[in-house]
């Protein structure tokens, strides 16, 4: 849970080396060799959104001991609140195939940008906790439906820069993750109050509505594409093709351990003798280290002929920093952190995915649906179930454990889906 360029200049390597039949466009769509009209507008529009995908979460972990004492939030709630993201993206994301068949795509973001922005503002000023909830929800169903359009736009705006433009809106997505976790605690330092540590985030969302506002105007609804066009709009169903489901499974086993990572990687550190400080800042590493690995990864996937190096290679980096973790957490931290960047590498690497394995902008949506939707409900489980194990033994060996069970299912699914195909050709 994409940017898009102007027209195509020399230089730029196509998305994969396997040549394809030329595909019919879609209804509402221009033709896969040609980028739509407005590409910088559309890639400025494309990158603003994916600043927005993560800041309302990791600012809000960033701060949730406060928002806890600020309005009151027990530890059952605080839980909800922390698990919220993945049941937002996994639910709401699955309504967004039937919605692109509705409305176009750049009407579709001009309000899920705004409901962002609606969720983040009323959040940050209620003393409710049902409010705060129910307003979460509200944001996060906005960076669910933006979750599930950005591959589709590289798609139809990009279609011979797929790699690069989803290699872009990747590291900018990676950046804003980081920044907003950087920064929400000292602006509500800076400000007196968390409540503007959660609340600055909305001027952003504000901003990712701007350049789409004009491209909405004259925008057309698929529907009424499809009946100048005197076609039917295409139904792709992932749900029942083995492609499918596999990219679903890498999706969610590299995100239940993304999320694992995410919320309990700095607790390990600290356990093994860090500073709170610096294992915050061990933590940020890893996410900084992403970033030019999320730049460079999509258009790496995109010039090989199969995935196989690249799954096998990711898992390679994960299996060594979850042993290294386990058995040498301290004296090791900096490497481990470098492997585990390096592991996270399997994110951008299955967006990219989501965009080679499939031909049209309508096979993408719903590839792109399906995999992200079942794969955040898997996804859900990784920081419970760590939680639970350490609680229980006290220790991280069990959790480290869990990690690699979900790396070898992924390792699984990653290569099922590396050789070439379209789920298309599937149905």
């Amino acid at each position: 849970m994409t940017p898009p360029p102007p027209p195509a200049a020399a230089g730029f390597a196509t998305v994969a080396d396997v040549p394809t039949a030329p595909e019919s466009p879609a209804p509402g769509t221009r033709p896969a060799g040609r980028p739509a009209t407005g590409g910088a507008l559309v890639l400025a529009g494309m990158l603003l959104v994916a600043l927005n995908l993560r800041a309302a979460v990791t600012s809000l972990g960033a701060l949730l001991d406060e928002v806890r004492d600020g309005i009151g939030l027990s530890g059952t709630t605080a839980g909800i609140a922390t698990t919220l993201p993945t049941i937002a993206f996994a639910g709401l994301g699955a309504l967004t195939p039937w919605l692109v068949r509705r409305f176009a795509p750049a009407r579709m973001l001009v309000a899920g940008m705004v409901v962002l922005v609606i969720g983040q503002v009323l959040r940050a000023v209620t003393d409710s906790a049902v409010v705060f909830l129910l307003t979460s929800a509200l944001a996060l169903a906005g960076i669910a439906v933006a979750n599930i359009l950005l591959p589709m736009l590289v798609k139809q705006h990009f279609p011979h820069r797929a790699g690069l433009i989803t290699g872009a809106y990747t590291m900018t997505l990676t950046a804003g993750t980081a920044v907003a976790a950087a920064t929400a605690v000292p602006i509500a330092h800076a400000f007196g109050s968390w409540r503007a540590g959660l609340g600055v985030w909305a001027a952003l969302a504000v901003l990712a509505v701007l350049p789409w506002v004009p491209l909405a105007r004259r925008a057309r609804s698929p529907r009424a594409a499809a009946v100048t066009a005197g076609q039917s709009p295409a139904r792709i169903r992932p749900a029942r093709t083995r492609l499918g489901w596999a990219m679903a499974i890498y999706f969610g086993a590299q995100s239940l351990s993304g999320y694992a990572i995410m919320g309990w990687l700095a607790q390990l550190f600290r356990d093994s003798g860090f500073q709170p400080e610096q294992a915050g800042l061990l933590l940020a590493g890893v996410t900084a280290l992403g970033v030019p690995i999320a730049m460079l990864m999509p258009t790496v996937a995109g010039r090989l002929r199969t995935l196989h190096p690249l799954v096998l290679g990711l898992t390679v980096a994960s299996t060594l920093a979850y042993v290294g973790l386990a058995l040498a957490p301290h004296g090791g931290a900096l490497l481990w952190v470098a492997l585990l960047a390096i592991g996270q590498g399997a994110f951008p690497m299955i967006l990219a995915a989501i965009g080679l394995r499939a031909r049209t902008p309508e096979g993408t949506v719903a590839l792109s649906a399906f995999a992200q939707s079942a794969g955040y409900v898997i996804a859900a489980l990784g920081p419970f179930l760590v939680g639970v194990l350490y609680e229980r033994t006290g220790g991280w060996t069990a959790p480290i454990v869990l990690l690699l069970v979900a790396l070898a299912v992924q390792t699984s699914a990653g290569i099922a889906i590396a050789r070439p195909r379209h789920i298309e050709d599937e149905q």
